[in-house]
């Protein structure tokens, strides 16, 4: 579960790395950093917690809170507030809460049917592949299909990739194909190209063949899908990145 404090410690992180590095990860400010910390700590609270024994959740939460509060001493918290909050969402959403692996396991050995799973983020914001630091908090290539849904990699079936016909990224991150001009600048008006969550301007660039091949080299695409290629139009040249040169010897694959 995040909570309001995770958010507040996620922006007080990004302050803290630009105050101290001058440079920041460019994160959403959502808390997803802080609360998969919490998980790995084991200290944080799921959905199971809130709906089971809330006095034992509300201990739990006191800890958790009290944690952030030593680690972060201008984070401010109203722990009773935020609890009296948390036991009103308690009564709505715990009718609709569900065991996620029985409820898998069911869909996938009852009536046939077609289960259709979307992923978020992208491959390279994968916390594991990805152009780490500069990634999201959790697994965004097919095997997070897995380890997110509980479900057993042999009845993951056919497995598409999605790519613009360009390059786009948010925030800062290394970017070969980047073209930080004019036709970065109409790429990124004709594809109204902004963050979904921050509303900043996505950087866009030439497509980057290198990097669609590490994609496809960690999901192992059965097809691919490629979108906004109209927003290309406009150009007379299209060009797409083909390897890259590391200290003057050129490589085919992502280093």
């Amino acid at each position: 579960l995040v909570f309001d404090f995770h958010q507040a410690a996620d922006g007080i992180q990004e302050q803290q790395r630009q105050e101290q590095a001058g440079k920041n990860l460019g994160t959403t400010k959502k808390g997803i950093g802080p609360v998969y910390s919490s998980k790995a700590a084991r200290s944080g609270l799921r959905m199971c917690d809130l709906v089971s024994d809330f006095d034992e959740f509300s201990e739990r939460f006191k800890v958790l809170a009290n944690q952030y509060k030593a680690i972060y001493p201008t984070l401010e918290i109203d722990i009773e507030g935020e609890l009296k909050k948390l036991k009103g969402f308690m009564e709505k959403v715990k009718p609709m809460v569900r065991d996620g692996v029985y409820f898998m396991y069911e869909a996938l050995h009852g009536p046939p049917k077609k289960i259709l799973v979307e992923g978020a983020n992208a491959a390279l914001l994968d916390i594991d592949f990805g152009t780490y630091p500069f990634v999201t908090s959790s697994n965004c290539t097919v095997g997070g299909v897995c380890t997110g849904l509980g479900m057993p990699p042999q009845n993951v079936g056919e497995v598409y990739g999605v790519v613009k016909a360009y390059t786009t990224r948010v925030g800062i991150g290394a970017f070969p194909t980047e073209q930080n001009n004019e036709i970065g600048e109409l790429l990124q008006m004709r594809g109204k190209e902004f963050g979904v969550t921050t509303g900043r301007k996505r950087r866009c660039g030439w497509l980057d063949l290198v990097l669609l091949r590490y994609a496809y080299m960690i999901n192992g695409f059965t097809a691919l899908a490629l979108t906004k290629l109209d927003i290309l139009d406009v150009f007379p040249e299209i060009k797409v990145g083909v390897a890259y040169k590391l200290d003057g010897e050129i490589i085919p694959h992502f280093p």
